[in-house]
């Protein structure tokens, strides 16, 4: 029995009182928070704060607001083909958004997933810091009930049964120096 059920609004109230919360994508459930409050994650899934989180937006517009000029064009024409979907695309930032993300480079990983209930959650919250719901180095999780039994003290979103999900993680390319680099294969070919 998964207790902490919340729906989208409630949700979304909780992560911005600095809760971390589960929720499906298309690909793994997921583990958030609000980018401020992203060190909770590290924590919780004792994960190195080597490995950087992605941010993860409802739209591509609210994630492009946080690339570096240099990298925008290339990135959006791959958006406008992969996303909403399962690649993630690894770009420099402007400011220093990025040390919430990634401690060791001003680039970060964004996504817009192809499911519509986690896209109505984040056009609700605007863009989350998240990763897969797992602790790192075990399994990912596969549904509701697994992300509830590996973290049964944060909140999940409702309603479950969550919709079927590819159990395949995202593909993840780099742009770097003008070119697209592939970092880890995964559910999307790229053509």
């Amino acid at each position: 029995m998964i207790t902490q059920q919340f729906g989208i609004f409630d949700l979304a109230l909780k992560l911005k009182k600095g809760s971390l919360a589960l929720f499906p994508t298309d690909t793994l459930p997921a583990l958030c928070s609000y980018p401020k409050y992203s060190k909770k994650i590290w924590t919780i899934k004792k994960r190195p704060s080597s490995k950087p989180l992605i941010l993860m937006g409802g739209c591509s517009d609210d994630l492009f607001e946080f690339v570096h000029p240099c990298a925008l064009e290339e990135s959006l024409q791959l958006a406008k083909i992969y996303w909403p979907g399962a690649l993630t695309m690894v770009l420099p930032t402007i400011g220093n958004f990025s040390k919430y993300l990634n401690a060791n480079s001003n680039a970060v990983g964004f996504r817009v997933p192809a499911l519509r209930i986690a896209r109505d959650l984040l056009m609700q919250t605007g863009p989350l810091a998240t990763t897969s719901a797992n602790i790192s180095g075990e399994t990912p999780v596969k549904d509701a009930m697994e992300a509830s039994i590996q973290f049964p003290e944060i909140p999940i979103l409702a309603p479950i049964p969550w919709p079927s999900s590819s159990g395949m993680a995202s593909t993840v390319v780099e742009w770097k120096n003008g070119k697209w680099n592939l970092l880890r294969p995964g559910s999307v070919v790229l053509k």
